[in-house]
């Protein structure tokens, strides 16, 4: 597995030139460093600007998050809608959903957040309305699941941003279930002549996929 997949001075150089996060946000990432297992699950500063970058550019006003841990990137792109815009975050643990909410509690922007516990595709099985974006990072080995599941969810011209894409280098020499759903799921994009999309390497790869 490799360790790095960008020399991490480019990518302390490239965080340090990003604009910064909010002061919450900021907050959100120290505190959960600190207080929760496996922070590693954050996106981090680059994937959270990236989202909200998204987010403002494409106009979007109703977002699907499927895996929201701690909340960063919910509220990273919570921060980039209308008024009236809205998410709805998947999310299976209720320690990670408890911490979230305390930080949406405290943000002008949380009330944009709809928190919907329990197992993703259930949710996603639950839902009519069309989204203009969603973002997926969760379960790995529900990846491609998670992004069949969503297609006929998306407006079209919507956006599907997927993190941990790449999943370390391990795409190259797919070996277990976990690799070979997102192997799986990277190609079905690369050939489906209803997606285009731009697979960037960010972090951990993030496959950006537009829905014609």
């Amino acid at each position: 597995m490799h360790e790095y997949l960008v020399d991490p001075e480019i990518e302390r150089y490239c965080s340090a030139m990003t604009s910064d996060e909010s002061p919450l946000l900021q907050e959100l990432i120290e505190t959960t460093n600190r207080e929760m297992a496996y922070p590693i699950k954050l996106s981090g500063k680059l994937i959270g600007r990236t989202l909200n970058m998204l987010t403002r550019v494409s106009g979007a006003r109703s977002i699907l998050e499927i895996g929201m841990f701690t909340g960063y990137s919910a509220l990273s792109m919570a921060e980039a809608l209308p008024a009236d815009g809205r998410i709805i975050c998947c999310e299976s643990n209720p320690r990670a959903i408890s911490f979230a909410q305390g930080f949406f509690d405290r943000s002008p922007d949380g009330s944009k957040i709809d928190v919907r516990f329990g197992k993703a595709l259930d949710t996603i099985a639950s839902l009519q309305q069309p989204f203009d974006i969603v973002f997926i990072d969760a379960d790995k080995r529900n990846y491609f699941n998670y992004l069949k599941a969503t297609l006929g969810l998306v407006n079209s011209g919507g956006l599907i941003i997927i993190d941990n894409a790449l999943w370390q280098g391990q795409v190259l020499d797919p070996q277990d279930e976990k690799d070979r759903a997102i192997d799986d799921m990277n190609r079905f994009i690369h050939e489906s002549d209803e997606l285009d999309n731009c697979f960037l390497t960010i972090r951990d790869g993030l496959n950006v996929v537009r829905k014609r």
